[in-house]
């Protein structure tokens, strides 16, 4: 809102306010300081005084008593008519302007391109993520998930391997251990190639291996890896940003602390799928 805006009402009032108030002052300034310079006093006393000084008994001034009664007929109309106290406050601003800002951000940014999206995500990144994973998202040394990896087929390895917890989904958390490496590398195999987002597999001679070993899999995220309606991660999300987009919506906790859950209005839409693309292009 512009001070100077005479549209609005607020400010078209401040501003006759302000002139009103400074022609009062400069009429009764130079009203009193006449009288002081010629005026003589005079009226009836009362009967108080105090070590000789008398009070008069004067009448309420004239302008005085009129400044009054304006005064008061002026906020009862500023309130029920020029400016009602139901059409204005803060909060209501407020979300007006971060409405006005969203349609504006969703109509610069409604087509991004792919690497305008990486660009958005970096910066994201930079701000919201790098405090736990590190400006190269890292992990800082096994403080947090290392996002060089995650998303990957090395990703999965390193889930059936280790494990993962944190995402609160319905079934629990995954154990580690759920299968040795050379199995866990078939299983990632099969899993990356046919069910996730990324459809290729850097050990496509073990797909088939992957595939008779997936059902110790299939108990938790289903036949067709969809996680049973929401009961545990869906494994066709992965290697997308919509799967980014779940863990962020979801929170995790991990070894370095609780992270927290992005569905608070912090990050819109596309900024979420933003972050997920960027994550995503680290992998490769």
């Amino acid at each position: 809102m512009k001070w100077f805006n005479l549209e609005d009402n607020i400010n078209l009032l401040s501003l006759i306010g302000a002139l009103a108030i400074i022609l009062l002052t400069l009429f009764v300034v130079g009203k009193y300081v006449k009288q002081i310079k010629h005026s003589k006093s005079e009226g009836e006393l009362s009967e108080d005084n105090w070590d000789g000084i008398g009070e008069y008994k004067n009448p309420i001034p004239v302008g005085w008593a009129l400044i009054f009664v304006l005064t008061i007929v002026w906020a009862i109309w500023y309130y029920l008519v020029g400016y009602p106290l139901n059409s204005y406050s803060q909060i209501g601003e407020y979300n007006e302007e971060v409405k006005a800002m969203n349609a504006k951000f969703e109509k610069e940014w409604a087509n991004p391109d792919i690497k305008t999206l990486h660009a958005m995500g970096e910066s994201i990144f930079l701000v919201q993520c790098s405090a736990c994973h590190g400006i190269t998202a890292d992990g800082i040394n096994g403080k947090a998930a290392d996002l060089n990896v995650w998303g990957s087929e090395q990703g999965i390895v390193d889930a059936i391997i280790n494990g993962s917890k944190g995402l609160d989904y319905p079934m629990g958390e995954m154990p580690p251990g759920m299968a040795d490496e050379e199995g866990a590398k078939a299983i990632a195999a099969y899993i990356a190639k046919e069910l996730s987002g990324i459809k290729s597999t850097k050990n496509e001679a073990l797909v088939e291996t992957g595939r008779s070993l997936y059902p110790v899999c299939a108990s938790c995220h289903g036949d067709d890896g969809k996680g049973m309606d929401g009961m545990s991660p869906d494994l066709t999300k992965y290697g997308t940003s919509d799967f980014v987009v779940d863990v962020l919506k979801r929170g995790k906790k991990g070894a370095i602390g609780a992270m927290p859950k992005f569905d608070d209005g912090r990050l819109n839409a596309l900024q979420q799928k933003a972050v997920g693309e960027y994550i995503l292009s680290l992998t490769k």
